[in-house]
Formats: C-alpha cells, sequence, structure tokens
C-alpha cells in the first residue's frame, strides 16, 4: 500500500471525526411550544340589588307635604336607583304602626320613609323593633339611635322672600296667611313671612288664622274668604285650598312647599318650594355604603344645600314692579352666599300682626 494512498485515508478519517464533533455541538431545534391553554371566562357580575325603599305618608300625597317627598323618592326610583312602594292617607287613629309593622316583617324594606307628625311615637316604637331598617321621617323631635333620622321642611328663607313680595303688592295694606295649626314648623314659616313683608310696608296688617288640620282645603278655603271680606288683598297658601279663594276673587297669592303655580297661572306669584331631592339622595347613598346614621338632615332642607327655593315667577313676574323684584332677588343673593340669616321664630303668632 503506498504512503499516498494512506495519506488520502488518514484525512478522510479526521474529516469523519470533526463532522461528528460540529453534529454534536450543534444545539438541538426547539420542539414547538404546545398551545396555551385558554383562561376560563370569568363569570358575569351580577348588577346589585336596588334598595327597597317604602313611603309612609298620613295624608293623601295630594297634600304638599307628603307629597313633595313622594315626588323625590319617585323620582329616585324612574332613575333606577330605588325600588319604591308607599301607602298615602293612614291617617292618625292608630294605623301608622300597624302599617309599619306589616311592611317590616312582609316588604322588609332597607329604608322607610315619611311624616311622623301625628305618629311620633308609633314610628319610633316600630323603628326600635326593627333596627336593621333604617327610618328617616319628618319630625319635630330629635333623631334616636340607632335607625331612626329626622327632617323637616326649612322653607322660612322663601317665605321671608315671599313675605317682602306680599308687603309690595298689597294695595290694601292687608295680607292674610291660613296655617295648618300653630306648631313650630307651621310657626317659623309664618313669622318669616311677617318679617319679610314688614320691610317693605311697616305699617302693613298680617292676618293668621289656623285650621287645626293638616288637610282640610275646605276649611283653610272658608278662612281665607274670611280675610278678604276683613280687607285682605294677598294671601299665603300655607295650607291646600287657599289658592282657590283667591283665584276666585283675583287676588295674588303664594304657594307654599311646591310650585303651585298651575293651580291659579294668573294669580300665583310664586312659592315657597321644598326640594327633598338632596335629603333622598343623601340617604340613599348612605343606606346603599352601609353607613346609616340617626342624625338630623335640617341642612338639606335649606336653600344653601338646594333643599329649599322660591319658584318661578311664571307669568306673574311683569306685574311686579322692577324695584320690588330686584330687592328680593339681592336678598335672596345674600341668603344663597351666606351674608344674610333669616330669623327661625317658632314662637305662635298674633291673630293680627
Amino acid at each position: 500500500m503506498s504512503k499516498k494512498f494512506l495519506s488520502i485515508v488518514s484525512i478522510l478519517v479526521v474529516l469523519s471525526f470533526v463532522l461528528v464533533a460540529c453534529q454534536a455541538a450543534a444545539p438541538a431545534a426547539e420542539a414547538p411550544a404546545a398551545p396555551a391553554a385558554e383562561a376560563p371566562a370569568a363569570p358575569a357580575a351580577e348588577a346589585p340589588a336596588k334598595l327597597k325603599v317604602f313611603g309612609a305618608f298620613a295624608t293623601p300625597i295630594e297634600e304638599p307635604w307628603d307629597g313633595v317627598i313622594h315626588a323625590a323618592l319617585q323620582k329616585a326610583a324612574d332613575a333606577g336607583e330605588i325600588e319604591y312602594t308607599y301607602q298615602e292617607n293612614i291617617g292618625y287613629s292608630g294605623d301608622m304602626e300597624r302599617v309599619l309593622r306589616e311592611v317590616c316583617e312582609q316588604q322588609k324594606p332597607n329604608l322607610i320613609m315619611g311624616d311622623a307628625f301625628g305618629n311620633e311615637e308609633a314610628v319610633r316604637r316600630v323603628a326600635k323593633d326593627f333596627p336593621e331598617v333604617a327610618f328617616a321621617f319628618g319630625s319635630g323631635n330629635g333623631p334616636s339611635e340607632p335607625n331612626v333620622a329626622v327632617f323637616d321642611n326649612w322653607i322660612h328663607e322663601p317665605a321671608y322672600l315671599m313675605g317682602m313680595l306680599a308687603g309690595g303688592l298689597t294695595q290694601t295694606g292687608k295680607i292674610g296667611i291660613v296655617g295648618a295649626m300653630p306648631v313650630p314648623e307651621v310657626n317659623r314659616l309664618v313669622n318669616a313671612f311677617i318679617a319679610g313683608a314688614k320691610t317693605q310696608r311697616p305699617d302693613v296688617v298680617v292676618m293668621v288664622s289656623f285650621i287645626n288640620s293638616w288637610f282640610d282645603p275646605a276649611a283653610a278655603k272658608e278662612a281665607a274668604i274670611a280675610m278678604i271680606d276683613n280687607g285682605a288683598d294677598v294671601l299665603y297658601a300655607e295650607r291646600f285650598g287657599v289658592i282657590e279663594a283667591a283665584a276666585e276673587k283675583g287676588l295674588f297669592a303664594f304657594g307654599n312647599m311646591s310650585d303651585q303655580n298651575e293651580l291659579a297661572p294668573d294669580f300665583v306669584v310664586t312659592s315657597a318650594v321644598w326640594n327633598m331631592d338632596p335629603t333622598v339622595e343623601y340617604l340613599i347613598k348612605q343606606v346603599a355604603a352601609g353607613t346609616f346614621t340617626a342624625q338630623d338632615l335640617k341642612d338639606f332642607s335649606m336653600m344653601g344645600k338646594g333643599g329649599a327655593s322660591l319658584a318661578s315667577f311664571h307669568n306673574t313676574e311683569s306685574k311686579i314692579p322692577a324695584e320690588l323684584l330686584a330687592a328680593v332677588k339681592a336678598k335672596e343673593a345674600e341668603i344663597l352666599s351666606g351674608m344674610f340669616r333669616v330669623d327661625v321664630d317658632e314662637a305662635q303668632p298674633a291673630g293680627s300682626n
């Protein structure tokens, strides 16, 4: 065997070893990744249950006091915020306690609102037996732990402004006010109206009559007619029924609780409006968050919080002297800015002031 042949064989052997070594050093091809398993779909979140709210009203909701509370609750229901049911005209002869107990046991509401005037003890007895239910009632008394909050209509500020208008509009120098009964929440409206009237006409005579009922339109109308016969040419309808008398006689009148212009568009100058929306909105948020507390909700019914206001003048504005209207609007601005405070006078007014 020649040396040349042996050299060729040796070269081939070396090359074969090099090829084997290179193949061993080459990285192995990565196996294709297994497809990632899909994450299970999250279950759809259930919509939170609406708060169940019940309205317990001693009078028909036609009566403006309870009507204002009902309107605010109905507005919240229409907006989808609450589930709302109510019973009106419960009265004062003992049915309030029965109705509230049945509602608590059968409907299990989260919140009950209404008026406790004339039914204070009944409301508080039931609330004590159902501490898991929030009670928020119109009341002349204070809150009580753990679950009774109170509110009231603090519309003495717009009543003062209406008094200014009445004092500037009267031709005879005599004004009439027909109220429900001489209790603090009515007295403060009457006294504020009188005070406002005397800023414009110090010698004005303001006659006051109480019908001793929260809702008796016939009695209120009769009392108003008696005042008209005695010379009154402007009337404050603290109770429902007075505006009808004013319209029949063609006299100016002022409404109460809600904008009552529609009752006599040509004669209702404006109204002292109670807006329960701020109170209702606050209570809904509190109960929904589990932070409801027994408290006096007074501030939410004041002008500064949007809970009270002077209604639109509608088509009567042109009948108000410009100077008088400017004075009233200036005073309204002072109240809203906190620069003027209407006195809260809850003493019983005299029959003639």
